[in-house]
């Protein structure tokens, strides 16, 4: 029997990323692990921090009974406080635990989310460039993504985005710091963006939710700080995750936050906890609930990835690569240099030209942005100051 009709057209056009990165295994084994620089994937490469290590072994060996069964769907209720405590302090809101859902990560969080508002062609409203796969998550709940171009700098484009707005637009999806350009968006236009979508429900009589994708929240650079969210606007939700500000991506633990002043509350959190279930994820991991609960405080080490983006910034300007630096996040937004016209977009050509230097990244058409690439910088700086001729000789040759 044949795959489904939808699985299939959307296996053609996969995640770059993912592509790129068993391209760099493939490589790894051939050249040998320390000779290819591999840019291509966001999994940081940072161990969890320590705390996270005497938590676990202490949790772990005290194995009471129960502890691993199942709990409430939305996660331990105690959980959900120590959580709500800290998103309380982030975004400027006095919260309790029935605000928080636990949520298999990000990505998981975003589905539930996606689930629980979603009506057969309603519509998610992004900036361009974005993760695409917000895409198959909106598609897989029955909505569509808009797409609306970002300013020059990569900030929101408030106007642009109040122009997509309609009947049926369920929500505005931000993800900042961003990912691919690291842009962190400014308190101000987190403000004009609240000021759009009220304007816009008190005329259509339907307020957009505003959903803010946060797992880089913690990853900020140079003293900036990330705007609040919860309390810039009344029909807000906030997915969170773990993945990078603890380094535990393979864990799969994350939350979802709803503002004190959401409308229909009851019926949403309802909605969030049941969509949970249904998914088939039924709860987040136990064990990763207890751990992170008791973790409000801890994070990797911000300081390592800032010595990373240096070195890495330092190498593009030697070759002659443009970029927009990043405020956040851990990953390098370029220009694709000037010199082979392909057409169709010349950034999966000079991404492939980089692969004959055994450099891998990603193609900006993987984030709906031909023309630039991007470079993950979670990986070693030994790896990263390395790259630096690589870099140099695949600039040369393109130029000629």
């Amino acid at each position: 029997m044949p795959v489904a009709t939808a699985i299939r057209e959307t296996l053609g056009s996969q995640s770059l990323i993912r592509k790129m990165f068993e391209e760099g295994t493939l490589l790894k084994k051939q050249y040998g692990v320390d000779k290819v620089f591999d840019f291509s994937l966001g999994n940081p490469d940072l161990e969890p921090p320590p705390a996270f290590h005497k938590v676990f072994l202490k949790l772990a060996e005290e194995d009471a009974r129960g502890s691993h069964g199942y709990m409430n769907n939305a996660g331990y209720p105690e959980v959900r406080e120590a959580l709500a405590g800290k998103t309380s302090s982030e975004h400027g809101v006095s919260i309790d635990g029935s605000h928080i859902i636990m949520s298999c990560g990000a990505a998981g969080g975003l589905n539930v989310v996606f689930k629980s508002i979603l009506n057969p062609g309603d519509e998610i409203v992004v900036s361009r460039p974005y993760f695409m796969e917000y895409r198959p998550y909106a598609t897989n709940h029955g909505g569509r993504i808009v797409e609306v171009d970002s300013l020059p700098d990569f900030n929101l484009d408030v106007e642009a985005i109040k122009a997509k707005l309609t009947p049926k637009t369920a929500a505005v999806l931000i993800n900042s710091p961003h990912n691919p350009t690291g842009r962190i968006y400014s308190a101000e236009t987190i403000k004009r963006l609240a000021e759009v979508l009220t304007e816009h429900g008190k005329k259509c009589g339907r307020a957009p939710y505003l959903i803010a994708d946060e797992p880089y929240r913690e990853l900020a650079y140079d003293g900036a700080k990330v705007p609040p969210i919860l309390s810039c606007y009344p029909e807000s939700i906030v997915v969170n995750s773990y993945s990078k500000s603890l380094s535990l991506p393979g864990e799969r633990i994350g939350c979802i936050a709803i503002g004190p002043e959401i409308a229909d509350k009851q019926n949403l959190l309802g909605a969030l906890t049941y969509a949970t279930r249904i998914l088939g994820y039924v709860n987040a991991p136990a064990l990763m609930q207890r751990i992170v609960a008791e973790l409000t405080e801890a994070r990797v080490d911000i300081d390592i990835y800032a010595r990373r983006r240096a070195a890495f910034m330092s190498i593009l300007d030697e070759a002659g690569i443009e970029y927009s630096k990043p405020e956040g996040a851990f990953y390098l937004f370029c220009k694709v240099p000037n010199g082979h016209q392909v057409p169709g977009g010349d950034d999966a050509a000079f991404v492939d030209h980089l692969k004959k230097y055994l450099v891998l990244g990603v193609p900006g058409t993987g984030f709906a942005k031909p023309g630039w690439m991007r470079f993950a910088y979670c990986v070693d700086e030994k790896i990263i100051k390395a790259s630096g001729e690589a870099f140099k000789k695949a600039m040369e040759a393109w130029g000629k």
